[in-house]
Parts: C-alpha cells; sequence; structure tokens
C-alpha cells in the first residue's frame, strides 16, 4: 500500500519533499544502481543534448541490521518494514539487529523519518516525519509484537497529523503543506487495522474519516467513461493512477500490506460503475465494497491485450511491463476476492518477475512474497524462485524458520525472469535525466495509465 515505482511519462512539477520521493524508492533504486554501472558511457550519450549523468553515489558503510545495499536516504525505514513484514507472514523470525535497527529510527514524538543516519541523535523541526515510513513501520512492528509502545505512539503520531479531510499526505500538512493523497491515507488505513483501530473511528475535527478521505480520490460518473472506477492520486490533478487504484482498492477494504488468503477459487465478479444506476454515496461499508469493485475493475481493464501485466514507459520509449503495480493489483484483487481476475497477472510475475526483484532489492521481494501469500501460492517456489531465501539475503541471517533450507540459486537470484537485463539497461539508459524522476516512486504515477 506502495517503493518500486515503474517508469513513467515525464511528470507534472512535485514537491520537493523527500518523503513524497520515497513511496516506493525501493522498485527503482538497485536497478539504477546496476543499470549505471552496466550502461556506463552509454548514458552521457545517450543525452548528449540534456543534462549530465550525475557522478555515481561513493560506497557507504550501512547500518548493522539493515536490509538492502543501496542508500537508504529515502527509503530505509519503508525497505525494512517491508522485509520483516514479508518475513513474519511466511513464518520467518526475523534477526533481532534488523528489527531493533527498525523500532531505532523511531523519533521520541512517535513519527518515523525515511532514514536517520544517527539514530542517537534526537529529532527535531528538520527531521522530516513521513507518514507512509511511519504507517509501513507500525504495520511490521505490529505484526512482530513486543512493541506496543513504540506502536501506539507511532499510531498517536499518524492521528495527530490527519488532515481535514480525514486524510493524510506523505508530509504532515502545514503552511504551504501538502494535500492528501490516495496512497498515504490508504497506507495509513493499512496501519490502522493493523493495531485493531477501526479507520471510521479516527476522525478529523470537522468529522471527516480516513474513508471519507479515500473515496473522495474516485473517479465516479462525472468523469470519462474510461476513467470510472480509478482512483487519482490527488484532487489537484484528477487523473487516473494504476498504484493509487491498487492501493485505494486495498484500503477500500480495510486492508494493509497483508492480505489473508482468499484461496485460488474465491471468485467474487467484479462490478463496474453502473452510472445509469446511480452511484453509490457516501462512505460506509456498501460505498467502500462499490468503491473497490470499481477499482478492481479498472485496473483489471489496464492490463495488456492478454490480461496478464499493467504498463509503463519511459519517455520516449515504448511501453514495458510494470512489475512493481502488477504485483500491488494482484493484492488488491486478491483483498477483494476477485480470485479469477488475479489468476494471469499471478502466473506472469511468477514466469517474470524474478529479474525484477532481484534488481531492486528487498521491498520488492516482499511485495512478491505478500502477493503469492494473497493468492494463496508458494513464495518458495514462485515460478522457479525461492522468493523467501532471496528476500532473507539481502539482510541479516534471520534468528529463525520453521521454512525449508534457503536454495542457494533463488538466494543468487540466477532466476532472471523474462525481464531482467533489458529492464535494467532501460533504466540506465534513463539515467541521465536525473535520479530525482527515477526514485520519486509515487508521484512520478500521477499521470499514468
Amino acid at each position: 500500500m506502495a517503493p518500486t515505482a515503474p517508469l513513467t511519462p515525464a511528470p507534472q512539477p512535485q514537491p520537493r519533499s523527500a518523503a513524497l520521493r520515497a513511496r516506493r524508492a525501493a522498485r527503482t533504486l538497485a536497478a539504477v544502481a546496476t543499470a549505471a554501472v552496466l550502461a556506463g558511457a552509454a548514458a552521457p550519450a545517450a543525452y548528449a543534448d540534456g543534462p549530465a549523468a550525475p557522478p555515481q553515489p561513493k560506497q557507504q558503510k550501512l547500518p548493522k541490521g539493515l536490509y538492502g545495499t543501496t542508500d537508504p536516504q529515502y527509503d530505509g525505514v519503508w525497505r525494512q518494514s517491508l522485509a520483516l513484514l514479508a518475513q513474519h507472514t511466511v513464518g520467518v523470525r526475523p534477526a533481532a539487529s534488523a528489527v531493533d535497527w527498525l523500532a531505532g529510527q523511531q523519533c521520541a514524538d512517535g513519527g518515523f523519518a525515511a532514514y536517520r543516519a544517527d539514530p542517537g541523535k534526537g529529532c527535531d523541526a528538520h527531521t522530516m516525519r513521513d507518514t507512509n515510513q511511519t504507517a509501513a513501520a507500525v504495520q511490521a512492528l505490529a505484526a512482530l509484537g513486543g512493541h506496543g509502545d513504540a506502536v501506539q505512539k507511532a499510531v498517536t503520531w499518524l492521528k495527530s497529523v490527519q488532515h481535514a479531510d480525514g486524510g493524510w499526505s506523505s508530509m504532515p500538512a502545514g503552511p504551504g503543506g501538502e494535500a492528501s493523497d490516495a496512497n498515504s491515507t490508504a497506507v495509513v488505513i493499512g496501519a490502522l487495522a493493523a493495531t485493531g483501530t477501526k479507520p471510521e473511528s479516527v476522525t478529523a475535527k470537522g468529522g471527516k474519516s480516513p474513508y471519507d478521505a479515500l473515496l473522495g480520490f474516485r473517479l465516479g460518473c462525472d468523469a470519462k467513461e474510461a476513467e470510472r472506477g480509478a482512483f487519482t492520486f490527488q484532487l489537484k490533478n484528477p487523473a487516473p493512477n494504476a498504484d493509487a487504484t491498487a492501493a485505494a482498492v486495498t484500503g477500500a477494504l480495510g486492508k494493509g500490506f497483508v492480505v489473508a488468503p482468499a484461496g485460488k477459487d474465491a471468485d467474487r465478479p467484479i462490478t463496474a460503475p453502473d452510472c445509469a444506476k446511480g452511484e453509490v454515496r457516501g462512505s460506509d461499508a456498501a460505498a467502500r465494497t462499490a468503491a473497490a469493485d470499481g477499482g478492481a475493475a479498472w485496473l483489471v481493464g489496464q492490463l495488456d491485450a492478454d490480461g496478464q501485466h499493467l504498463r509503463s514507459a519511459m519517455p520516449g520509449a515504448e511501453q514495458q511491463p510494470d512489475v512493481g503495480n502488477t504485483a500491488d493489483t494482484v493484492v488488491a484483487l486478491a483483498a477483494g476476492a476477485y480470485g479469477a481476475e488475479a489468476q494471469k497477472p499471478l502466473a506472469w510475475l511468477e514466469k517474470n518477475a524474478g529479474g525484477w526483484a532481484k534488481q531492486s532489492g528487498p521491498a520488492a521481494y516482499a511485495q512478491l512474497i505478500f502477493a503469492a501469500h494473497a493468492t494463496g501460492t508458494d513464495p518458495r517456489a514462485f515460478g522457479g524462485t525461492d522468493l523467501v531465501a532471496a528476500l532473507n539475503a539481502t539482510g541479516p541471517e534471520p534468528a529463525g524458520s520453521g521454512a525449508p533450507s534457503a536454495q542457494k540459486d533463488a538466494a543468487d537470484g540466477k532466476d532472471d525472469g523474462g525481464i531482467g537485463m533489458w529492464w535494467v539497461i532501460g533504466v540506465g539508459l534513463a539515467f541521465g535525466a536525473g535520479i530525482g524522476f527515477l526514485i520519486s516512486g509515487r508521484n512520478k504515477n500521477k499521470n499514468a495509465l
């Protein structure tokens, strides 16, 4: 409900928030770093008339217990939270050092920033606390147990930065601050649900709930027919957005990153918005279900001609498979028990997502594990890849697991899937366009699909 973002057409000007750039930075950070090395001299040549490629980042010593090998500046807490939550979901007991690192990132007021290099130094007014990172940490720590005080403080902080419309932005509101967005609101809903809190009970001063805000991002009968049912990222740019829609479908159903297996035989029909009968208004359970149905129907309609995956594209390039949002779509479809519709994209992920996850890092493996879990699929035999072993290999050795021993080939990521190196090289060629564009996980999706 979330960093490994697909490449999309050139975005509109975005807020300067580092937190927004971090929403799903784990989708591309590792791929960019690898592609930059592979593409090397080709990147400046490809963009001879554009900005020069930035210098390669210096190697840095990463903190003990942190998952992944890329710079954690924008996604440290996010990728750690997803990794630990995915391990817990499949019965792996994470290393104590990994859990301690995540818990140690919390500020005294309960919020989390994307990354604090020196956790011993207190947070101040310049520390950019982030609702997405905080909500992800809540979901992980609540699942792991033993961190009740930290979880409660984080939830209290999230409530303190709720907007008047009932929703959240990535960064807390303030003078000139950001408006609520669908993704941030959905991930906070997931955090509230993970702690046993009913999201509808968490209301702003004006009485608006998170569901009031979330359903406000839905494109209804006054939108173009092809856009109906989709969710937009923010109201100021009401364009259908696949990332926001997948997150909103799951959020509207009151679920977080982990969705209980619906079973492969679950087959509730998707109902697209029927404007002739009138829209279901409000934010009660019936309205939320109708919104989820509409969002799911729109997502299915955005799959390629074979119904297998969503698509994205770099500027000036042909559309390419959008692996991260396809994985999120599978989770969203499973959350609504749209079992039949989830099977084709799930099968495509099994065949093609191995190389993408290897390049993108722990959060990507976690996304695939969530998709496998939600559909009742074995993540240890996911199209020839042991996702659990591969995830474990990106961080400290787990403290324990009842799972089969890790397979070396899976941990090494030898199954590159069907979209491995060509996708990475494509990202490398785009590197010269600027790292900020490539890692602006959620924001650059605003005009996609």
